[in-house]
């Protein structure tokens, strides 16, 4: 039996001055009541719809049953003047139908650990992603920004999850163990499609984006996930899903490197760079080489170049 459609119930959209005025004369016209907030230049409503016009911005926040309505009929051809909403559906209605999305986090981090995560979705959930502005991880810069949408993906009903938090010393274990950094990456992300098939056993496919032969997924993939389709194809992290995927990804990658910046009472740093250099002969000054593994990946270059000069 199919599941039933979910509408739109919640909308925001950037305003220019303009476009808030004429959008007010709309409302007006259509007999919206209106009454003050703060914060905004004027909020109106009228049966099932509330709209609240915010200053910041300023932008657009729609809310209730009458939203998608309005967005389709009123707002996009009379305020907007561009049809957004639904477009991408008729384009890439791939994104749409219920599918995993999976990405991973620190995979080019000497210090920290990696992080592959996993998020279901389907025709209402992606909407909802879409409209809270859900993206890439890469396209933000803002931990809080990462936070805010982890909270929204994770508080999304139906929107189940998988994290797998991979230790330095485990990774390097693994490492050590598997010598090549895509078959470990398959087998996280074998570990969480695995996950999420006993979550959500219905789910018909998994996205990646483009890192090996799919075959070594399928390889890695226990009873539960070897009914999954497996797909994988580069800048996939525009797919809704792939996008959650790498926030969560990229919010637990994140929490390890504050929590150890905080034991260690220094700012632990991400990538590979001179200053992650310098904090790696700090560490190793302190407690010894033997701590490296504990805090960092061991096959990076950066580990052989700061332990040759100690």
């Amino acid at each position: 039996m199919s599941t039933p459609q979910k509408s739109l119930t919640l909308y925001t959209s950037p305003l220019t001055q303009e476009q808030a005025a004429k959008l007010k004369k709309l409302l007006l016209e259509e007999g919206y009541r209106f009454e003050p907030k703060p914060y905004t230049l004027y909020y109106a409503s009228k049966e099932k719809l509330n709209v609240a016009v915010y200053e910041k911005g300023p932008k657009i926040v729609l809310q209730g049953k009458g939203t998608e309505d309005f967005v389709r009929f009123r707002l996009e051809p009379e305020i907007l003047g561009e049809a957004k909403l639904g477009y991408e559906e008729v384009l890439a209605p791939e994104m749409y139908e219920p599918h995993f999305g999976i990405d991973e986090s620190g995979k080019g981090d000497f210090f920290g650990p990696l992080v592959i995560a996993g998020v279901y979705v389907d025709r209402g959930i992606a909407r909802i992603f879409k409209n809270a502005g859900i993206q890439d991880s890469k396209k933000i810069g803002s931990d809080k920004r990462i936070r805010d949408l982890a909270k929204i993906i994770k508080t999304t009903q139906g929107a189940v999850n998988s994290v797998v938090e991979i230790t330095p010393v485990k990774y390097n274990e693994l490492f050590s163990k598997i010598g090549n950094l895509n078959r470990l990456l398959a087998w996280g992300h074998a570990r969480v499609i695995e996950n999420l098939a006993v979550l959500k056993p219905d789910c018909p496919r998994a996205l990646s984006d483009q890192f090996a032969n799919p075959k070594l997924i399928e390889r890695s993939l226990m009873a539960h996930g070897k009914t999954i389709k497996l797909e994988q194809r580069t800048k996939a992290e525009s797919d809704p899903a792939v996008a959650a995927a790498s926030i969560l990804a990229r919010e637990r990658f994140i929490d390890w490197l504050e929590k150890a910046g905080r034991t260690e009472g220094k700012a632990i740093p991400r990538g590979a760079s001179a200053q992650v250099k310098l904090v790696a002969r700090e560490l190793i000054a302190k407690y010894g080489a033997e701590f490296l593994p504990k805090m960092a990946k061991m096959h990076f270059k950066t580990a052989a170049e700061v332990l040759k000069e100690e």
